[in-house]
């Protein structure tokens, strides 16, 4: 499949960047679209990962507001993994290991690779990479974040099977945390053998 980009440009520069884009796409019938005008939402890839005890049986969960759930009825806390934007020329591992220490004060050991998605690929560029990390949670805890950045996340420690719990019963809403704590659901006793 083809596509081409007749006209592209910034619209708005801020924490996100706007692109106004007139394209034109092939068509599964084999024609062409017509002109489309699409706005697309530029901002850097994101690592995300999930601190595993296999010790404790025990995962790390960050609580901090997100301007995004403002009109959520139950409020703009959610309760998420610890995630951040990738820095130019940093590797999506150092990311991971970055973030762990300015979110949460972890040390994360072993990372396994979970997947890559677009997390939202209507309008944003965005792609996020998931990773679940063994982790040592002994005394880890408290209010972390880092204050240049007016960061205030509350860093807390829950069973595994009560973090599957929170998905399954939506407490948890944010796709990051949803994935990783699904796909430790699923790979548990694989994952316990390796890290055991």
């Amino acid at each position: 499949m083809k596509w081409e980009i007749l006209d592209r440009k910034v619209d708005y520069r801020g924490f996100f960047q706007l692109e106004v884009v007139h394209l034109k796409h092939r068509l599964y019938d084999g024609g062409w679209s017509p002109v489309l005008r699409r706005e697309l939402f530029q901002r850097s890839d994101a690592v995300a990962v999930l601190p595993y005890d296999p010790i404790r049986d025990e995962v790390l969960l960050i609580e901090q507001f997100r301007m995004g759930a403002i009109e959520s009825p139950h409020g703009p806390w959610l309760t998420e993994i610890i995630a951040g934007l990738i820095e130019p020329g940093e590797r999506r591992e150092e990311v991971a290991h970055r973030e762990a220490r300015e979110e949460a004060g972890c040390e994360l050991l072993d990372l396994h690779h979970v997947c890559d998605y677009y997390s939202s690929p209507g309008g944003f560029s965005e792609r996020v990479s998931v990773y679940v990390a063994r982790t040592d949670l002994d005394g880890i805890g408290g209010v972390h974040g880092l204050r240049e950045e007016e960061e205030d996340i509350r860093v807390s420690r829950v069973s595994a099977q009560a973090a599957f719990e929170m998905v399954a019963s939506n407490v948890i809403m944010s796709a990051m945390p949803i994935i990783a704590l699904q796909w430790l659901q699923i790979n548990y006793e694989q994952i316990r053998e390796c890290w055991t």
